[in-house]
């Protein structure tokens, strides 16, 4: 997928790593379109804590997509309520669903961020 006025986008998935413009990602990264935060700490969805969160709502999202390699992890409940009170979507779904709905979000100007765990969980 091309990038549309410099925005980065996923241009390809799998394999254990996410392209994103000429960078291969192979850990959790955190990506919006004029963002990109590599070797964001947690390595699972249930690892995110509420002291992982500030990067994330600095970000100013409307919506958060998390995208795991093999199939789409739920993400706790605490972090589901602490995105509910601040009024910002929560979306868990596969890698290349959360890959693919991020481009079509960002290149249409939404807030969107993708916290992406490209490996096995």
């Amino acid at each position: 997928m091309d990038s549309p006025g410099n925005i980065n986008v996923v241009r390809s998935y799998g394999d254990g790593g996410v392209r994103v413009g000429d960078i291969t990602l192979r850990r959790c990264c955190v990506l919006t379109a004029r963002a990109l935060i590599t070797d964001w700490p947690p390595e699972r969805v249930e690892d995110i804590g509420a002291q992982h969160l500030a990067a994330i709502f600095a970000l100013n999202p409307e919506v958060v997509l998390l995208g795991c390699a093999g199939v789409a992890r739920p993400a706790p409940k605490a972090l589901r309520l602490d995105f509910t009170a601040r009024h910002i979507g929560l979306e868990s779904m596969e890698l290349g669903a959360a890959c693919r709905t991020y481009n079509v979000l960002a290149t249409e100007g939404r807030r969107v961020v993708a916290v992406l765990f490209p490996g096995k969980n």
